[in-house]
């Protein structure tokens, strides 16, 4: 298994630092990030997003659902007021609400919802290099307005676009140093979509292992899609 110290230049794929790895994320970047109901959040990636001080932020992701004390997600981010916008189709926890909530209260932060599904096809889509799709949902409500419908076997379908990033942060249990990814439990949710839908994608990472080092029935992301990775911790 393979070890970076923070003070070494990379190795091939795996960078010393989340410093390092998110080089290159200037103001007003769009940022996928992964995690679900507050789990597989690249935490030690976000925190090097903070340190960076960029700001203007697009973020894709979930939600900026609550973390547990010491931990770091999006709504620090948010509440630091480096994030301009989030797409998602559950921004806050509806009942904790917190810094999201109150930012898009006064005023400070846009919020684009998109249901998940949708979302998925979209980020899906852009991955794909697939222009956008019609699809079923939301037709006859507030999230098909200003869109083209058209009519397929008898049914209305709403023409969703294709979505992509500049930056994508991952999760991921295990790697390789060529990039193949492996995902554990439900650290396998927005990330191998995710993967494929920006023009740089960096995965935070348990372990690194030399090729041939990985189960490949276990790899889910092929290494072609990954850019960097970081250890985390």
């Amino acid at each position: 298994m393979t070890r970076v110290p923070e003070n070494s230049s990379r190795m091939g794929k795996v960078f010393p630092s989340a410093q390092a790895a998110l080089e290159g994320i200037v103001d007003g970047a769009s940022v996928l990030v992964a995690g679900f109901a507050g789990c597989g959040i690249p935490e030690k990636l976000l925190r090097g997003l903070a340190e960076s001080g960029v700001e203007e932020l697009t973020l894709v992701c979930q939600g900026a659902w609550p973390q547990e004390p010491g931990h770091f997600g999006i709504a620090e981010l948010v509440a630091g007021g480096q994030v301009k916008k989030m797409i998602s189709p559950l921004p806050f926890h509806p009942e904790k609400g917190g810094p999201v909530k109150d930012r898009w209260e006064a005023g400070e932060l846009e919020l684009e919802i998109v249901p998940q599904g949708v979302l998925a096809e979209r980020l899906r889509a852009g991955g794909a290099g697939i222009g956008g799709m019609f699809l079923p949902t939301g037709v006859g409500t507030r999230f098909a307005e200003g869109k083209e419908v058209r009519r397929f076997d008898g049914k209305d379908h709403v023409l969703e676009v294709a979505l992509k990033a500049d930056f994508a942060l991952l999760r991921a249990h295990a790697a390789d140093t060529l990039g193949n990814l492996v995902y554990q439990g439900t650290g396998r949710n927005w990330n191998p979509t995710m993967a494929m839908a920006a023009a740089v994608t960096v995965a935070e990472v348990d372990q690194v292992h030399e090729p041939g080092g990985l189960d490949p029935e276990m790899v889910i992301t092929q290494a072609i899609f990954i850019d960097r990775m970081v250890l985390a911790g």
